[in-house]
């Protein structure tokens, strides 16, 4: 996760374009929730396998809040690859 953040301010600190700079920081964002998603679905499996079914389930709701985040960030990465080129946001 360090190194994702890290990658992240590495490009932000570079960019000279705002388009350029949101879509670097919603690329880190989706890839550390591609990461908890990743987590969180392990966990959850784990619980199941092991008889813990109320555990199981809260597991499964924090997924499913990670996957509705990381739906939000896409949806926000394809409103700013929609816009022309040089249209400022």
């Amino acid at each position: 996760m360090e190194g994702i953040i890290k990658e992240g301010n590495d490009v932000v600190k570079k960019a000279e374009d705002e388009d350029v700079r949101d879509a670097a920081i919603i690329s880190a964002a989706r890839r550390v929730e591609h990461y908890e998603i990743a987590a969180y679905g392990t966990v959850r499996t784990y619980a199941q396998l092991v008889g813990e079914q109320e555990s199981a389930q809260l597991l499964q709701q924090t997924l499913d809040e990670e996957k509705e985040a990381e739906q939000g960030l896409t949806q926000l990465a394809e409103q700013i690859m929609s816009k022309p080129a040089g249209e400022k946001s």
